[in-house]
């Protein structure tokens, strides 16, 4: 989560601000309007934006359920990969794109804005229903993915979904942030919007599958420096996730991980005392997991618990991870 390194670009913010002020850069949606349209290998939008898709599919061809997957900040569709092999061999088919700014999308590094990221959901999984006519759909969303879920799922127009899962979503507000990296997140986007940064510092590890996170540091899609009017857009979007859980009507399954260092525990608690009031959320706490729960180690556990919730949302999880006190667990 690269808003936690701001504080080390402390020392370049206070003489730009000698500078005068500057405007986050936003990477501006097309005029022209289309219908939108569902390729094999990518996503023409409304405004006639190309996302590049990445799907996986049941080899007979025919899928009991469909999820549409949101891969997280910086990432992009081949998140989904692991998950994907596995739930295509269980009956689901699985469908992801890169989102505007991340992977091949156009706009590399630059924030698109909350509004276009949720239209382009909307269009996505309307066009992967269609295709799939009848099966129950499934949004997925991982870390940012999740976030997008949330606000999209809780808007005044939700996609045509049966249900949410959300791998440890992006639910870091600014309510639940230290008051110095509000200020100085603030300041910057004003200041130097373009200035890039990076977490190689922190020392955070975002799974256990050393493996996979070395083939992430080398994939030239996966984005490693980001600027800070970007990390804006995603606080922005992350602010909005945590207002509207409680607006969410739709069944959600939550994956989280004891071992996540990128989503704090205190933001999650906060979730799931908003979801408990809606009564229709499953909550599953992996006592090895991390935050990229799907491609750890032990990532067949929560893969298993999607494709069981997705058959059944009335009976347990295989692994029993949502049978423990989580609510009590997430308590900073």
């Amino acid at each position: 989560m690269n808003l936690k390194v701001l504080h080390l670009s402390c020392f370049v913010l206070f003489p730009c601000l000698l500078l005068g002020g500057c405007t986050p850069l936003t990477h501006p949606t097309g005029t022209d309007k289309v219908k939108p349209q569902l390729r094999k290998a990518h996503f023409v939008a409304a405004d006639r934006t190309v996302l590049p898709v990445r799907s996986w599919l049941p080899e007979n061809g025919e899928a009991k359920a469909v999820i549409v997957a949101l891969h997280g900040f910086n990432d992009y569709s081949n998140a989904f990969a692991m998950p994907g092999r596995y739930l295509s061999e269980h009956g689901i088919a699985l469908y992801a794109y890169d989102q505007r700014g991340f992977g091949n999308a156009p706009g590399r590094g630059l924030w698109a804005g909350m509004d276009a990221y949720a239209d382009d959901l909307r269009q996505f999984t309307r066009l992967v229903g269609e295709h799939h006519s009848g099966k129950p759909v499934f949004i997925l969303g991982e870390s940012m993915g999740g976030a997008l879920a949330i606000v999209t799922m809780a808007s005044e127009r939700p996609p045509a979904a049966d249900g949410i899962i959300l791998s440890a979503p992006a639910v870091w507000g600014r309510d639940t942030m230290p008051w110095y990296q509000r200020v100085l997140l603030s300041v910057s986007v004003n200041t130097v919007p373009w200035l890039q940064l990076t977490g190689e510092s922190l020392g955070i590890l975002p799974s256990d599958n050393i493996e996979m996170l070395r083939g992430l540091g080398r994939d030239p899609l996966v984005i490693k420096e980001t600027r800070v009017d970007a990390i804006y857009g995603l606080v922005n979007l992350m602010d909005e996730a945590l207002s509207r859980v409680d607006r969410l009507h739709k069944e959600v399954l939550l994956l989280y991980g004891e071992r996540d260092q990128v989503i704090p525990k205190e933001p999650v608690s906060v979730m799931l005392k908003k979801l408990s009031k809606i009564g229709s959320a499953r909550v599953a706490f992996y006592e090895q997991g991390y935050h990229l729960l799907l491609r750890d180690l032990g990532a067949a556990q929560p893969w298993g618990d999607i494709a069981a919730w997705v058959a059944d949302r009335t009976q347990p999880l295989p692994s029993g991870a949502d049978k423990r006190d989580m609510l009590a667990l997430t308590n900073p």
